[in-house]
């Protein structure tokens, strides 16, 4: 058979040719391969063929040892996966001894979630007396009240929105459409916005975005970063607050009051429920507080 440092430099012909990913990814894959092949070498494999599932188990078992975080040695098997896929696309193997071994659990951080009154006064710090300040608490109150990603928000188009309804179709990751209620808080701001203050931030153009920068353009993600920087600081919040922290307090509050895991996957617009899943910790977590303050015994 075929040398396997031969197979692997393939195998990095293919991912450069075939597949044009980035030079930065190519060099991880490469990395990571390396490392693989020096472990085989170690334990006297030297053909491919006679790496089993359980020799891949023992070199992801012996970057553990040495201290390898999860996240890496996950990355480590995306690479080895990939090589396997491929050589048995090729035909060089029949089957795949990589594909039954699963993801080490990376133990995912959880995410930062603001109570309900730091997201309360953050979209109150906008000065409503002005068209940007109008725009900008509507942008603010949609962005929680629906869990949009900030592409989402800034994308949102006048056809996309129902305010007699209530709801907000939008289209997420993977081109996936979903629809979401806004809830009477969000329709209000919006309906004032569109009202009060659009006409004004549009002049003499017109735009079939909802959210309106200069010349009837959408605003930047950059922008709109910004701006919710600058209201948290107004707000007197010290925490790192990102776009995403409003689409993860979303889901927190949601969970936290009782809603259905599935409900909140499908308005967050997940593919995957264990996705999801990660959200269930902080409701843990609020559930846990509330059994040590109530019960008799907690």
């Amino acid at each position: 058979m075929t040398p396997i440092h031969q197979l692997v430099d393939r195998y990095m012909n293919y991912l450069i040719v075939e597949k044009g990913l980035a030079k930065a990814t190519i060099e991880s894959y490469s990395e990571d391969l390396s490392k693989y092949i020096k472990f085989l070498t170690s334990h006297k494999i030297r053909q491919i063929a006679d790496a089993d599932s359980a020799v891949i188990l023992k070199h992801l078992i012996a970057l553990r040892d040495e201290g390898i975080g999860t996240r890496s040695r996950a990355r480590h098997l995306v690479a080895i996966r990939g090589f396997y896929k491929f050589l048995v696309q090729e035909k060089v193997l029949l089957k795949d001894p990589a594909k039954i071994i699963d993801l080490p659990k990376s133990g995912l951080k959880l995410p930062d979630v603001l109570s309900v009154d730091e997201i309360s006064v953050i979209i109150s710090a906008p000065d409503i007396s002005t068209s940007k300040g109008l725009r900008d608490a509507a942008m603010l109150e949609l962005l929680y009240a629906a869990g949009l990603r900030v592409s989402e928000l800034i994308h949102v188009r006048l056809q996309d929105i129902n305010l007699e309804v209530g709801f907000i179709r939008t289209i997420g990751k993977g081109s996936k459409e979903r629809v979401v209620p806004i809830g009477a808080f969000a329709k209000q701001k919006i309906n004032d916005y569109l009202t009060n203050s659009r006409p004004l931030l549009l002049k003499n153009h017109s735009s079939h975005y909802l959210f309106v920068a200069h010349a009837g353009k959408p605003m930047t993600r950059q922008a709109f970063w910004k701006l919710l920087k600058k209201y948290s600081i107004q707000a007197g919040i010290e925490k790192e607050i990102t776009p995403h922290s409003f689409r993860h307090s979303f889901a927190s509050h949601l969970l936290e009051g009782g809603a259905d895991l599935r409900a909140v996957q499908m308005m967050l617009g997940h593919v995957d429920i264990s996705t999801t899943q990660i959200y269930t910790h902080v409701a843990r977590d609020h559930l846990k507080k509330l059994h040590e303050k109530y019960h008799p015994r907690g």
